[in-house]
């Protein structure tokens, strides 16, 4: 059964990883892109264009499919980080996560609603997630053999 996810990182790296079509989460650990699998879907939170600094962003910029198993690349001397292949949807648009907030049931608390975040990547209802894929301009696919 297809999964739905919500992965958190800089907007500059989300940028470079919608470029060379992979998603990397969690500074490049196996384990949060383990959790993944082909066919399940991502959407990219940014909280700030940079990591820990430059504007605040506080929206979704991509989102796809993932379409590969774990591979580690080599992104620097010493650095080989693991990822999954994802196919990007390019017609995707930013979409602002304060005019969600009321309608995302993964954020109980709308005063604190950046908490579920710190979690990095995290998996989310196909609900919540066609909230974010429609205020982005993409459809999520109907699950299929459901009646």
């Amino acid at each position: 059964m297809r999964k739905y996810w919500i992965g958190v990182a800089a907007g500059t790296h989300v940028a470079k990883g919608v470029a060379e079509g992979f998603a990397q989460l969690g500074h490049g650990k196996q384990a949060p892109v383990q959790r993944l699998s082909i066919g399940d879907w991502i959407a990219y939170y940014a909280p700030r264009e940079g990591l820990g600094e430059g504007a605040p962003v506080q929206a979704f910029v991509a989102i796809g499919e993932v379409t590969s198993l774990v591979y580690q690349a080599q992104q620097a001397p010493g650095f080989c980080p693991y990822r999954r292949d994802v196919a990007y949807v390019a017609t995707a648009r930013p979409a602002p996560i304060r005019p969600l907030l009321p309608r995302l049931k993964f954020i109980p608390d709308q005063t604190h609603w950046g908490m579920p975040f710190r979690r990095g990547v995290f998996a989310v209802s196909r609900d919540d997630f066609a909230v974010i894929a429609g205020a982005m301009g993409v459809s999520v696919p109907a699950e299929v053999g459901l009646l």
